[in-house]
């Protein structure tokens, strides 16, 4: 039985995942990549404020396109997360932020700062970016527009579908 979830996460919801789970998110996410956590992890650096407040939130690892029209959102794919990893921990401890969604086993230190914070890593299906994105109803950019399908989104999803792949305690699919 599919779990549903409304955004934003509560620490109460992310203690009652578990590796495994399969979950409807609906509210709020918001995506980034590789570009954008690049100039995240330069702000944190500096310690200076995110331009996004990402606290109990959920963030999508997708790059959009564009949409067709009467469309909120074209393809909406996850990418690759072990790209992100060195950006991740940092972003975790920082800014409080309770799920990430994209594909894709995640390194030893994220997969601690999830246990050290309290985030959950859910999966996506890669290949199904057009399915994906019928469960987005709204898009608007909300910084880094220079960076195009990089730039960092908020959406609106209804019924996303998600698998809980690395849970708050460390359980994790990609270790039997």
């Amino acid at each position: 039985m599919k779990k549903h979830l409304t955004t934003p996460f509560t620490e109460n919801i992310i203690e009652d995942l578990r590796a495994g789970d399969e979950v409807l998110i609906s509210g709020i996410i918001y995506t980034g990549r590789d570009a954008a956590h690049k100039r995240l992890s330069l702000l944190i650096a500096e310690n200076r404020p995110l331009p996004v407040d990402l606290d109990s939130q959920v963030l999508y690892y997708t790059g959009p396109t564009p949409p067709r029209p009467g469309k909120a959102i074209g393809s909406a794919g996850p990418t690759t997360s072990s790209r992100m990893d060195r950006y991740t921990p940092d972003l975790i401890r920082t800014s409080h932020l309770r799920g990430i969604i994209g594909k894709g086993n995640r390194s030893h230190e994220v997969i601690q700062s999830f246990i050290d914070y309290g985030c959950v890593y859910f999966t996506a299906i890669g290949g199904a970016g057009a399915l994906l994105s019928k469960s987005i109803t709204a898009a608007e950019i909300v910084c880094y527009g220079d960076l195009g399908a990089e730039a960092i989104y908020k959406l609106t999803v209804r019924d996303f579908p998600a698998i809980v792949t690395i849970d708050c305690r460390g359980g994790n699919l990609y270790v039997r």
